[in-house]
Parts: structure tokens; C-alpha cells; sequence
């Protein structure tokens, strides 16, 4: 059985990146009967980011899996035994949501040695960062996943990536004081690409799941 991990780290359940993800996780079900797909949201969750307590880093007793007790234990080890993750988020002034920051916090900074500056992860994986945001291929401001990839990457290899571009943030845009969008263009931009974006992370669900 292979196991995939799938992290939301948005805070809608039914919008935009909740809705790549679900589409994700039915391509990879999709490629047999020997793929387990778990979906983890991390808005539903009550954790911390990195509590700098260094106990990862413990003479006699390193972890490269995060030993402070919450709600997000059994969900690091689950992804540290797992054979591929996936990293969902909407894009915040540039960035990654904060949910999605300290979750990060938590699952790499273990893989960090203070010794020689390896970074290594209990087990390396296939690893998909899924973003969406408001910008378009032309002009956005995303970091993406920062500083954080290069730790996915070093500890991984180098992630896949799917973006969704110049998505909707709400169904009216009359209801809302969101003056600097035009619903009309948003709805336009939607109906020319939001199926196809579905559809690549349906693809990438299955390819992962056939790797």
C-alpha cells in the first residue's frame, strides 16, 4: 500500500486550493487500489510552529521527526513513513498562509543537523507544492514557499509544482468592498482556465500515485 499525505493549509474547505487538492487525491485514487490517500486541514488543528524547545537536537537522542506533543505528532510521524506529500496553499501578501508556515517550521527544522548543516528527512519523498492566488502568470508577487522550499528540496529533491493563477476569491463580488477586481475579467479568467487547473491536478495526483 502506498500512503500519500496531502497538508491543506487553507482556511476554506471548499474554495479554491481545497478544491485542487480534492481533485489531486481523486487522480491518485484513480491509479489503483494499493494508493491510501490522506488529507490533513491544517485550520482544524490546534498547534504551535517550532517551539525552539531542541529537543530534535538532544545528545544521544536526535530526532529528525518533532518531538513536542500536539495536535500535529501523529501527522509528522504519518508523513515521515509516508511515500509522498503534498503541500497545498493559498498565497497571503506573498507568502504561504501563516498555518502552513509553522507547520513547515515543525516538519523541517528537525531534518536540520547543527553539526555540518545537512538537512535530512526520515525518509525522501515526491513532494507537489500546490498555490493559488490572485496574480497572474505576468504579475504576482509570490514567494510561494520561500526559504522552506530549499529545505523540501535539500532534504527531498527538487518538488513538483501546480499553481493556480488569478483565482476567485468569492462567488459575488457586488457583496464585497473588492473595487480593484473586476468580477466580469475574474469570471472570464475562470471559465478559460479553472477546469483546466482541476484537470493537471488530477493528472499529477495520478502521476504521483504511478511513481
Amino acid at each position: 500500500m502506498k500512503k500519500i499525505i496531502i497538508i491543506d493549509g487553507g482556511p476554506r474547505k471548499s474554495m479554491n486550493t481545497a478544491k485542487l487538492l480534492q481533485k489531486f487525491a481523486e487522480g491518485a485514487k484513480s491509479a489503483g487500489n494499493d494508493i491510501e490517500v490522506k488529507t490533513i486541514r491544517l485550520y482544524d488543528l490546534d498547534y504551535k510552529g517550532c517551539m525552539s524547545c531542541m529537543a530534535c537536537k538532544l545528545k544521544g537522542k536526535v530526532s529528525n521527526i518533532c518531538r513536542f506533543k500536539d495536535a500535529l505528532t501523529p501527522i509528522l510521524e504519518d508523513i515521515a513513513w509516508g511515500d509522498a506529500l503534498v503541500l497545498g496553499s493559498p498565497i497571503y501578501f506573498g507568502e504561504v498562509t501563516g498555518q502552513m508556515r509553522a507547520f513547515l517550521e515543525r516538519l523541517a527544522f528537525p531534518w536540520l543537523s547543527y553539526n555540518d548543516y545537512s538537512l535530512t528527512a526520515p525518509k525522501r519523498m515526491p513532494v507537489l507544492l500546490v498555490e493559488t492566488m490572485n496574480g497572474t502568470p505576468e504579475r504576482n508577487n509570490s514567494n510561494g514557499f520561500g526559504s522552506m522550499e530549499w529545505c523540501i528540496t535539500t532534504a527531498h529533491g527538487e518538488p513538483q509544482r501546480l499553481v493556480a493563477y488569478n483565482t476567485c476569491q468569492v462567488a459575488k463580488y457586488d457583496k464585497y468592498e473588492l473595487g480593484g477586481f473586476s468580477e466580469e475579467a475574474k469570471h472570464a479568467w475562470r471559465d478559460a482556465h479553472w477546469e483546466e487547473d482541476l484537470q493537471k491536478a488530477y493528472e499529477a495526483g495520478k502521476r504521483m500515485a504511478q511513481q
